[in-house]
């Protein structure tokens, strides 16, 4: 489901179920891993990436029609993984090796880099079209880590971005082809892993605090 793998000072960090779906299962082996990455000392950073056609799909629905009650605390698990990326102490990089929609989305703009496949695959907010409202921590984030007219288009059309359009918008920062999205991201996770520690984790903290606050509930408006 989620395999954490290091090469050298770079901790890679694969799910590997099917659409990728932030999934309960798949929240509690985030929590395992990410603790792993934050406890190692010496440089370091962070790698995230997907298999097969998906980075991530986003939330699970499947669990949420299952489970109605469990929204309140599942979201909040959500938010607390961005908490997470957006606070690590370490560069941090999306790998987007395929279709990167909703939440997967948000997960990957939490990230400090990211490379995109540019053939196939897109970076999608749609949930415009699924008649979903952006909880208030996702509406301070998705402004916060993309250009201003970006997030709006993104938010309000649900316009899906293929590769050259997502690095034009400013949603990616790098193009590569398949093969090489997972080896490019490593070797700037590298070049990057000497910037590990808490100044990093504390200059992220105040910079994001804003989103920070509203992810965990602790602002408002």
């Amino acid at each position: 489901m989620l395999e954490l793998q290091r090469d050298g000072d770079v901790f890679i960090l694969q799910m590997d179920d099917d659409e990728n779906r932030l999934s309960p299962a798949m929240l509690d082996a985030y929590l395992d891993a990410l603790g792993t990455v934050e406890s190692a000392e010496g440089p370091k950073a962070l790698v995230i990436t997907g298999t097969g056609k998906f980075f991530s799909n986003g939330l699970d629905l499947d669990h949420l029609g299952a489970n109605p009650n469990d929204f309140g605390p599942y979201l909040f698990r959500v938010h607390s993984l961005f908490t997470r990326i957006l606070t690590m102490p370490c560069v941090t990089v999306a790998a987007q090796n395929g279709h990167t929609f909703a939440a997967g989305a948000m997960l990957a703009i939490c990230t400090d880099h990211r490379i995109m496949r540019e053939d196939r695959g897109y970076w999608c907010l749609p949930e415009v079209d699924l008649g979903m409202p952006f909880t208030d921590g996702m509406n301070a984030l998705i402004p916060a880590r993309l250009p201003p007219m970006t997030a709006h288009e993104a938010m309000v059309t649900g316009r899906r971005y293929p590769g050259a359009d997502a690095l034009a918008a400013g949603i990616v920062q790098e193009l590569a082809p398949e093969a090489d999205v997972l080896p490019r991201a490593v070797a700037y996770a590298a070049a990057m892993s000497g910037k590990a520690g808490p100044g990093i984790a504390g200059i992220r903290s105040h910079l994001h605090a804003h989103v920070i606050g509203h992810l965990q509930g602790n602002e408002r408006g």
